[in-house]
């Protein structure tokens, strides 16, 4: 199991001390690929594929067994063998020719474990990603509150204005009501937002491990392709879910050969040291046996033919995988550009929306403007604000997003200078079906260390 970074656990609403060292991006991404039950369940599984390997290998090898039996013999009065007899057994049996049957399910086996060590590399990726968006998202969600906050201050300043007003007759007491009801609105929108902070916070404390602390800003985003094309390419060669069909395809490739060697015959070789402790009398014996299937009522045959279907559907699953990558690919590259496009706009809106608030409200105290003038030029510009703040929000992500797509959203590859789990070192370990005791106590070793 992955450590827990050692953290010291604030609140973001407010409760941080000055001092407190801010929590980076970085810190969030290395901490989520720690506490990530996720990984851990499929590092479990994929171990679990490590041991078909050396189950596997051990079909290659000798089965020795040992019999003790007791039987009590009864046949006629006279008869000086009656009572209880008393056998020992040692025997050994060993398929010596399977023409390639128990080959092929190591291969199979080996296979197996290299598609599941990319399927391990995908959902590293989708822990990654959750790790940013969770960042992002609290950020977001902090400043959507700060903004909300502002909203009810002015709005506040608008009928406290609003009532002086009517006070002195300059304007009636449907401007005060209107003033009042929009107060009401914004501290509605502003406990909406302090909900969806919360559901922010919830969301990053089972993604990274924890509550967040004091967040640091965003770091600057991590170089992509350089055009759609270009990202679609690499993500044909690299992307893991590609590779993971891949080796599907060359396991169900194996699985064909393997029904065609179950149609062969094979050849075992069996001893044995029988002893009979009664008769103090022993009994050795060796023998070599060619096994046939004449006829199995038609299973191999369709173990076969089921074979076959399953690397036509391996092959059409490779094909539609890399055609949903390259779909993914296209979809996270046009979002960036609509992100894109969107901030540029939104930094108009607001500033547009901003100096309209700014004149609608210096009217407004010259008598040209109404409250509700200067209420719905409020509500723009919160409404310019937000939208800006949620389009920057999504590109920052959107780049990550895109990373994956690509197939290189990965510990290695952001550089995080973590520990990262090495699925070879058990797989060494397992792979030639240890028995011996230094083996043993290697393997307990990486065990251990693995338990840590």
């Amino acid at each position: 199991m992955r450590g827990f970074l050692a953290a010291v656990v604030v609140s973001v609403m407010g409760l941080a001390a000055p001092a407190a060292q801010a929590e980076t991006l970085a810190d969030a991404l290395a901490s989520a690929y720690r506490n990530s039950q996720l990984l851990d369940q499929n590092e479990a599984l994929l171990r679990a594929a490590d041991e078909d390997v050396a189950q596997a290998v051990a079909r290659l090898r000798p089965v020795i067994s040992f019999v003790a039996q007791a039987q009590n013999v009864e046949s006629n009065p006279n008869s000086v063998q009656d009572g209880l007899s008393k056998t020992f057994q040692l025997a050994a049996q060993w398929t010596i020719l399977d023409f390639g049957r128990n080959r092929i399910g190591v291969e199979i086996a080996k296979e197996t474990v290299l598609a599941t060590r990319e399927a391990l590399k995908g959902l590293e990726a989708q822990v990654l990603l959750s790790a940013v968006s969770a960042f992002v998202d609290v950020r977001l969600q902090a400043e959507i509150v700060a903004l909300r906050q502002s909203n009810v201050r002015l709005i506040g300043q608008e009928l406290q204005a609003a009532k002086d007003r009517f006070d002195v007759g300059e304007v009636t007491r449907t401007d005060v009501a209107i003033a009042e009801a929009r107060l009401a609105a914004a501290r509605s929108g502003l406990a909406a937002a302090q909900g969806d902070f919360k559901v922010a916070r919830e969301r990053y404390k089972a993604v990274v491990g924890d509550y967040p602390g004091n967040l640091a800003g965003l770091p600057p985003l991590p170089a992509t392709a350089k055009s759609m094309e270009e990202a679609r390419m690499i993500a044909l060669r690299t992307h893991p879910s590609i590779l993971q069909a891949q080796r599907q395809v060359t396991v169900a490739g194996l699985g064909v050969e393997a029904t065609k060697a179950a149609m062969r015959p094979t050849v075992d070789l069996q001893g044995a040291i029988r002893q009979n402790l009664d008769t103090d009398s022993r009994t050795d014996s060796l023998s070599l046996s060619f096994n046939q299937t004449l006829y199995a009522g038609g299973a191999l045959s369709s173990a076969h033919r089921q074979a076959l279907a399953n690397k036509e559907a391996a092959q059409a699953n490779l094909l539609q995988t890399t055609i949903t990558v390259g779909e993914n690919v296209g979809n996270a590259w046009s979002a960036l550009e609509v992100a894109a496009v969107s901030i540029q706009a939104g930094a108009l809106q607001v500033q547009a929306a901003q100096t309209a608030f700014d004149g609608v409200r210096e009217e407004a105290t010259l008598g040209a403007r109404t409250t509700l003038d200067v209420l719905d030029a409020e509500q723009e510009l919160l409404d310019a604000r937000a939208t800006k703040l949620q389009s920057e929000a999504q590109r920052y992500v959107g780049v990550y997003n895109l990373l994956a797509t690509m197939g290189l959203l990965s510990v290695e590859h952001l550089n995080l200078g973590v520990p990262t789990y090495d699925p070879a070192l058990y797989y060494n370990a397992v792979k030639n079906a240890p028995v011996t005791s230094p083996q043993g106590k290697k393997l307990q070793r990486i065990l251990d260390k693995i338990g840590d």
